[in-house]
C-alpha cells in the first residue's frame, strides 16, 4: 500500500495532526484518495512522517468521527466519504503540488516559478 502524499511542517505552528487531518480531507476531496481506498495503519504512516503515533491516530479518529474514514479490524482503516465541507479539486491539486514541491525542498518562489513556466507553454 503506497502512503498518501502528505508533508507535515512543524514550523509553521499549525499542529501536526491537523496537517495530516487537512491534507488527508484535500486529497479524499481531490479524488487522489477515492472512496474505498485503504490508508497506511497508524503506526506506518506515523513512521513515514517521522511523528508519534498518537499524532496520526487524532487526525484519523477526527476524520472517523466526521464520517469521512471507518475503522475496522479486517479492512484496516477505508475512506468511507467525501469530507461533508470538501473543497474545490483545484484547492486539492495545490495541496498535492504544494506537499511534492516542499519534500523536493523547493521554496515558495521555486515552486511558484515551476507554475509559471508551465503556464506559459502552449
Amino acid at each position: 500500500m503506497t502512503a498518501p502524499r502528505i508533508v507535515v511542517d512543524v514550523d509553521n505552528g499549525v499542529p501536526p495532526w491537523r496537517q495530516v487531518r487537512d491534507q488527508l480531507v484535500l486529497l479524499i476531496s481531490g479524488g487522489v484518495l477515492p472512496v474505498g481506498t485503504r490508508l497506511p495503519t497508524i503506526r506506518q504512516l506515523a513512521a513515514d512522517l517521522g511523528l508519534a503515533a498518537g499524532t496520526v491516530a487524532r487526525a484519523y479518529r477526527e476524520l472517523e468521527t466526521g464520517g469521512v474514514l471507518t475503522t475496522g479490524r479486517r479492512q484496516g482503516t477505508v475512506v468511507a466519504a467525501l469530507p461533508s465541507h470538501a473543497p474545490d479539486p483545484l484547492a486539492a491539486a495545490a495541496a498535492e503540488f504544494v506537499a511534492v514541491a516542499r519534500s523536493l525542498g523547493a521554496s515558495e518562489g521555486e515552486a511558484l516559478d515551476a507554475v509559471r513556466a508551465l503556464y506559459s507553454v502552449e
